[in-house]
């Protein structure tokens, strides 16, 4: 490829609205453009990095035993309201829906498992035709409430989604692993640092399911590992070690005036108290039922924690009509002194005593709050965001914060979406079953960010060879020399000869503009052709994941290049 004639215009300065590293040097390198906001345009460099990175998947996939199939992005509603996820997408405003010319409801496909468990029922009826699993690369489609950072949270994005269907559930186990060993292969071979940790379903489900994290600095993932033991959690998922028990507070509870104290921040600055003794009281409804769900002040909620403490049961947080209609006063809540309402805690609760609340009075709070005496829990459950230093709870040890992107998602399914759409086989006693069911995801798209945010330096990209756009870059530093022209021109023809990915860079710029472009696009290896250097039999290469800079003798240009190549990450 002549850069003469690339489709490609690198840009100077940082555009305004880029975000994260990835972003900004995507767009300044001319691997995508921004169409609307989370949908772009894959420019030929861009494209040929993405194409790299499908290509690792899908030989992943195909080693691990998989097959590739193709299932359509405009997808039918009824499968999606058996499994109650089209109801489930609307309330959450993630799915494009659009109708046909007969009013029929459709969606574009944000993932498949509606689409292919009526599949593979379809065409797999007996025992014997298990395991199978089938897997596409395709475009998905979520409308984002806040699409960011580029390809790490757009609206369009290029997913490879598997499904795996067994027998049973141990059949299940050892398909789920087959694809987790593939994740660990596909990550090494993009050049990626990756986290596995413990997650939360969110929309998809299932009882275990991993999220495959590659550290960023500027990740909006968070996730949580020990520095004692192999613990790793998404902080969505996360838990930590309760706390002993706190021995009885015996000081008698006391009302006190707060007037206009409707925040934890209000109390503890009008009282003097730390936020870790006042107790929150988060007034929901489980099920139509008014409750309170209990969080030290020092703390946040995890709203996914409580729903799946309280499953199969709804949760929805109060608006302000409901405050008025249960008989409770917004800001003024506490735990104290109800009938008939459900009260969920953390655990942390357990470990306080004399606690700061609401006194269900306006303008007041009580203090000296006690557990057993003045209230009672009926559900105890890990709820709240766990947070830095906070004890593991497999060792004790410290859990540390750290920041990621999420690259992959496994789920260990079972029959969640095989019993709502009646996908079964029959076993070998001629009972019908439903398939037992694992399915797995990949962000094709969000891998090249990833690769980006951990592949960069102020210069620009450093991509590792795998999925570079191209390997190499030939530079002609003096373009109005003819003697160093052709001799760029035969150690770019030597490299394609011997199929390397080459590129000349034969445009009417300076040397210092190639320079600075070679450096921003991120070419692993850098042959500089110039002057001083053919006068004296030299050529100058330049690995650029290292910055490392050496000579070879011009005749053997391609022979050093070929090697150097071979070193380069």
């Amino acid at each position: 490829m002549r850069l003469s004639r690339l489709f490609a215009r690198t840009l100077r300065e940082d555009p305004v609205e880029a975000e994260a590293p990835s972003h900004r040097l995507l767009l300044r390198a001319a691997f995508i453009r921004q169409v609307i906001s989370g949908v772009y345009t894959f420019m030929p460099l861009g494209l040929r990095t993405l194409r790299k990175v499908e290509q690792i998947v899908r030989e992943e996939m195909d080693r691990a035993g998989a097959q590739e199939v193709r299932m359509p992005a405009i997808l039918p509603s009824e499968p999606w309201k058996l499994t109650g996820r089209w109801q489930a997408y609307a309330a959450e405003q993630l799915m494009f829906t659009l109708h046909d010319r007969s009013g029929r409801e459709l969606g574009l496909g944000p993932t498949h498992e509606e689409i292919v468990t009526p599949l593979v029922a379809q065409e797999y009826e007996s025992y014997r035709d298990l395991p199978v699993n089938i897997y596409q690369i395709q475009w998905k489609y979520r409308d984002e409430a806040r699409p960011r950072s580029g390809l790490l949270r757009a609206r369009e994005f290029l997913m490879k989604d598997a499904y795996s269907f067994d027998r049973d559930v141990e059949g299940m186990r050892e398909s789920y692993q087959k694809m987790v060993d593939a994740y660990r292969a596909v990550f090494s071979r993009c050049g990626l640092s990756i986290v596995e940790v413990e997650a939360d379903p969110g929309l998809i489900g299932g009882d275990v399911n991993h999220e495959f994290m590659a550290k960023a600095e500027v990740g909006e993932d968070l996730y949580v590992s020990c520095e004692t033991c192999d613990y790793a959690a998404n902080v969505e998922a996360a838990v930590a070690a309760p706390p002993d028990a706190a021995e009885p507070g015996a000081v008698p509870p006391e009302v006190v005036h707060t007037p206009g104290a409707y925040t934890v921040k209000d109390v503890t600055a009008l009282l003097g108290v730390p936020p870790a003794r006042v107790l929150k009281s988060l007034a929901h409804e489980i099920d139509g039922r008014p409750a309170l769900v209990l969080v030290p002040g020092d703390r946040e909620l995890n709203e996914g924690k409580l729903r799946r403490a309280v499953a199969p049961a709804e949760v929805r947080m109060f608006e302000d009509a409901d405050f008025d209609r249960h008989g409770m006063l917004k800001g003024f809540v506490g735990p104290q002194g109800h009938d008939g309402v459900l009260v969920v805690a953390d655990y942390r609760i357990r470990g306080g005593s004399e606690w700061v609340a609401g006194a269900n009075r306006a303008d007041h709070h009580t203090t000296g709050v006690v557990l057993g005496r003045d209230f009672e829990v009926d559900v105890w459950a890990d709820l709240a965001q766990v947070r830095d230093r906070d004890p593991c709870p497999r060792d004790g040890g410290s859990l540390r914060v750290g920041r990621s992107v999420e690259v992959g998602h496994t789920f260990q399914l079972g029959a969640k979406y095989s019993d709502p759409l009646k996908a079964t086989f029959v076993d070998e006693d001629g009972i019908e079953r439903p398939f037992v069911m694992g399915c797995y995801g990949i962000g094709v798209s969000r891998i090249v960010s990833a690769v980006v945010e951990q592949h960069h330096d102020d210069a620009g990209l450093a991509w590792p060879r795998a999925v570079a756009p191209y390997e190499v870059c030939v530079l002609i530093a003096n373009r109005d020399d003819e003697g160093v022209v052709a001799e760029a021109e035969r150690i770019y023809a030597e490299l394609e000869d011997r199929r390397v990915e080459v590129v000349i860079d034969d445009r009417e710029r300076t040397a210092g503009e190639k320079f600075a472009d070679a450096d921003l696009i991120g070419y692993p290896v850098q042959v500089v052709v110039g002057r001083r250097g053919v006068s004296t039999g030299t050529v100058d290469l330049k690995l650029r994941a290292t910055g490392e800079r050496t000579t070879a003798p011009l005749e053997r240009a391609a022979d050093a290049v070929s090697q150097l190549l071979a070193s380069a990450p």
